[in-house]
């Protein structure tokens, strides 16, 4: 994979993961689409690591995946407000 794919595969996914992790925390989330794609990255990286440690794969890592952004999203929340940037 090239490096413009894999930064599109990046982007494209972290979207995907933080909209869900967006949607899994009630309330208003008030934030960017970059903040969101952050975030999505973010909670793809730590759900990764805990997919990889239990040894887990597939579907079970997206969904660890998705948790992992849905807590970045949370303690954003319990910080104060997300601030877009």
């Amino acid at each position: 994979m090239n490096v413009i794919g894999f930064i599109l595969s990046m982007v494209i996914s972290g979207a995907i993961l933080g909209a869900l992790g967006r949607l899994a925390i009630p309330g208003p989330n008030p934030m960017s689409i970059g903040l969101t794609i952050l975030v999505g990255i973010g909670g793809a990286f730590l759900g990764g690591i805990v997919g990889a440690l239990l040894g887990a794969s597939g579907i079970i890592v997206v969904i660890l995946q998705v948790i992992g952004a849905a807590g970045i999203v949370y303690f954003m929340q319990r910080r104060g407000g997300v601030r877009a940037f």
